[in-house]
């Protein structure tokens, strides 16, 4: 059968059987972005050798098992990839139409973290501890619900012909929808998933043509909103210290500068070729606080050199890639808005977080994308690549 738009697709049919169907020109097997799937696995896998290797030796916290923390990233990662195979069963255009009641429930657990039923780690009252060492962060997930409910209100115009661009209500409307949950996360408060959604939001902007007086403004709402901030000191001392540390990586180096400073410290011992997986002085000798969290680059760059820390890059940059060839390729405003929020969001996360490692961006609390251990963030990024799988599957396949 051929469609309107010249594109062949073939029907499926009982006789061909399994194998015909998975090599069947319009099967899921054959629109499936194997790369991308691929560079997401690789990070995954390398990730968990990563936080073996910053926590096999730390009895303090893996309670006398070596390998904890190891199976657990390697649950959380099969469980987020068991995620996004349910998000493409679903389909991008699916969960548009569930978008209002996902942003509900988000918002409940956003508003749970401050009620009883949230703990503080780390000085940030953001997560909900659900028992049996198992906790969750609402703000992983409020990030996804952001793009999707932007996206959903940005592109409701542009997909159904009746303009060439969202007009200034819709826009504001959309601004609206991502200020709500931003402002509950800054209340705990989350400066590191703020900025990230921040970045996020102007990705969404950009993509879906809305007038450049609105970036602009966004931008000039953030610089301005970044000076509130300050001056209404509802920043934590903690905050203020590492971005004073960051401004002077000199300032008490036993102190508020001693995490930036182990961490280079640690990178720079590595070398080319670093100093060997299991062997790193500065890993083993656990002079890096949270290596397995928002630290973990610093193993690589240890043990793996240069060139390890070089092929994570490089794999974050393949992710990249194959999310803006989805983005280009998408047959409808709502999967390129999508595809550029997920964007944005990587490649800003992934930024900082391997920029507050080597000194040129302050601490801001944020997991590297699929090598960082954390359920939540894991679950977060494996559902954003179901996402961006989704939106990848409704392009045709020429003939």
């Amino acid at each position: 059968m051929t469609t309107a738009s010249g594109y062949a697709i073939r029907r499926f049919s009982p006789e061909r059987g399994t194998f015909g169907r998975l090599l069947a020109r319009d099967s899921i097997a054959r629109r499936m972005d194997w790369i991308l799937l691929a560079a997401a696995v690789a990070l995954s896998l390398i990730g968990s050798l990563l936080v073996y290797s910053a926590t096999r030796g730390r009895t303090s916290l893996t309670h006398g098992d070596q390998y904890y923390f190891l199976v657990r990233h390697l649950l959380n990662a099969a469980i987020g990839m068991g995620l996004a195979v349910g998000t493409v069963a679903l389909g991008h255009r699916r969960l548009r139409v569930a978008v209002p009641f996902l942003y509900g429930f988000v918002l409940l657990l956003l508003l749970a973290v401050l009620s009883p039923l949230g703990a503080t780690i780390n000085g940030n009252r953001n997560w909900i501890v659900l028992g049996g060492g198992f906790s969750l962060q609402p703000s992983e997930f409020a990030k996804i619900t952001i793009i999707l409910a932007m996206a959903s209100l940005l592109s409701a115009q542009v997909d159904a012909g009746d303009r060439l661009h969202p007009d200034h209500r819709t826009v504001a409307q959309s601004l609206c929808w991502a200020a709500v949950p931003m402002a509950i996360i800054m209340g705990m408060p989350d400066l590191g998933s703020v900025m990230v959604m921040t970045v996020t939001v102007l990705g969404v902007l950009l993509a879906s043509g809305a007038s450049n007086r609105w970036v602009l403004g966004l931008i000039g709402a953030g610089c301005s909103g970044a000076v509130v901030v300050w001056k209404l000191h509802i920043l934590g001392q903690y905050q203020i210290d590492r971005f004073a540390a960051f401004a002077n990586p000199a300032l008490d180096p036993s102190g508020v500068g001693y995490n930036t400073n182990q961490a280079r410290i640690a990178i720079g011992s590595g070398g080319l070729l670093g100093k060997g997986l299991f062997h790193g002085t500065q890993t083993t000798g656990q002079f890096v606080p949270e290596q397995q969290t928002d630290f973990v680059f610093t193993v690589a760059g240890e043990e793996l050199g240069f060139v390890g820390a070089a092929i994570i890059i490089v794999l974050l940059g393949i992710v990249l890639w194959r999310a803006c060839k989805i983005a280009r390729d998408a047959t409808d405003l709502y999967g390129t808005i999508v595809a550029a929020g997920i964007i944005a969001w990587f490649a800003f996360q992934a930024f900082e977080n391997i920029g507050m490692t080597l000194g040129i961006m302050p601490v801001a609390g944020l997991p590297l994308p699929f090598v960082s251990y954390g359920g939540s963030s894991m679950f977060a990024v494996w559902v954003a690549i179901g996402l961006l799988q989704a939106v990848r599957m409704q392009r045709p396949i020429s003939a």
